[in-house]
């Protein structure tokens, strides 16, 4: 199982990124994947979630801190999940990890660094 994020930078306070998170090693249409944040000095930060195709029909799902601002999507053929992070706020500053939990293990890419400066 892999994950790899991409996508991060530097961006000022409105501005937009698009994170990507490519997987491999399982049957990507059947688990769900998370986003999950770390900013610095506090504790990871359930972000949103994109459900398996096969469970309720491919839902996404929000923390209300992003609500509204992120859109989460999935392309099963490409094995890939996105994050489009709109007005982006300096309290987004964070490492973004794409999660999964897969056969009782719980699998987490190297995550991709968000930076919100002005």
């Amino acid at each position: 199982v892999q994950l790899v994020e991409s996508g991060g930078g530097l961006v000022q306070p409105g501005g937009s990124l698009r994170l990507s998170c490519a997987a491999s090693g399982f049957t990507f249409g059947n688990y769900d994947i998370n986003w999950v944040r770390q900013a610095p000095g506090k504790g990871p930060e359930w972000v949103s979630c994109s459900s398996a195709s096969n469970r309720d029909g491919g839902g996404a799902y929000y923390a209300d801190s992003v609500k509204g601002r992120f859109t989460i999507s999935r392309t099963n053929v490409k094995k890939t999940v996105y994050l489009q992070m709109n007005n982006l706020k300096f309290e987004d500053r964070a490492v973004y990890y794409c999660a999964l939990g897969y056969k009782g293990e719980r699998y987490w890419g190297q995550g991709t660094q968000v930076t919100v400066a002005s």
